[in-house]
């Protein structure tokens, strides 16, 4: 039988008042999965800005995650089930996110009373999280469903027309803000919460931490903000050739067969 002492007691013990081992457990995989979804935000924002070089180096990077280099043609499935697994944790950290949401108009008012009084950054960091949290659940979910069941619509003219045409680009503005705030606030709570880089003195290490939250914010937003430009310029020239799919110059003759982005 587990060993066990008054103050952690074994997840095995019977005896009455034992303390459950499942809100650690709950609150470590919140933490991990918002950490991955952290850092796969960050790869995607550097995918989505390669419009930024080039429709062609947009369209290289597309080509590359169906698959088109390894295969000698390209499979939009594997965005379809890449997406699909992202949506899953996308859909499993909200749910153990809203554990620690107020459950009802008095426990906001008990909350925001307290952040007043306290005037504490952190706690008003956890409020700009869990606003942006919520916004992001009802955003986030269109746009991954979109991307999950239209996989061959990704590219240059693809994406850009779904900005301007399609009328997406009030949605994805939400989103970059939504998601920005929340992963830079969210990685900076995970650094202080597990002592991440805490070094010697943990005052110094947590203003270190905050400005590096800035920078990271503001990096990448001013980097979503102007491939969203790019991506509206675009659209908006390619209003009256609506639904034509972007072919570089030098694979027209070989894809000349494709009615898409992707065959």
């Amino acid at each position: 039988m587990a060993k066990s002492n008054e103050y952690f007691p074994a997840a095995s013990s019977t005896r009455p008042g034992k303390k459950s081992r499942m809100p650690a457990k709950l609150d470590f995989l919140q933490s991990f999965s918002g950490f991955l979804l952290a850092i796969f935000m960050w790869g995607h924002m550097f995918f989505v800005s390669t419009i930024l070089l080039g429709k062609d180096a947009m369209y290289t990077v597309t080509k590359f995650f169906e698959g088109m280099y390894f295969f000698d043609k390209p499979y939009p499935i594997i965005v379809t089930i890449a997406v699909a697994a992202v949506f899953t944790l996308f859909i499993l950290h909200a749910f153990l996110a809203v554990r620690k949401l107020p459950i009802d108009y008095q426990q906001y008012k008990t909350y925001r009373s307290h952040m007043y009084m306290l005037k504490h950054s952190d706690t008003n960091l956890w409020f700009i999280q869990a606003y942006t949290g919520f916004a992001m659940f009802f955003l986030g979910s269109v746009h991954l469903y979109i991307i999950m069941t239209n996989p061959e619509k990704i590219g240059p003219y693809a994406s850009s027309d779904r900005m301007v045409s399609e009328w997406m680009w009030p949605l994805y503005i939400l989103l970059l803000l939504a998601v920005e705030l929340h992963g830079s606030i969210g990685l900076y709570r995970l650094a202080v919460k597990w002592g991440w880089f805490e070094g010697r003195d943990a005052k110094a290490s947590r203003k270190n931490l905050k400005r590096g939250k800035v920078l990271v914010t503001v990096f990448f937003l001013a980097l979503g903000v102007m491939s969203l430009a790019a991506y509206i310029k675009i659209g908006l020239e390619h209003r009256s050739q609506y639904g034509e799919m972007y072919i570089p110059a030098g694979t027209q003759n070989q894809e000349s067969h494709s009615p898409g982005d992707t065959p």
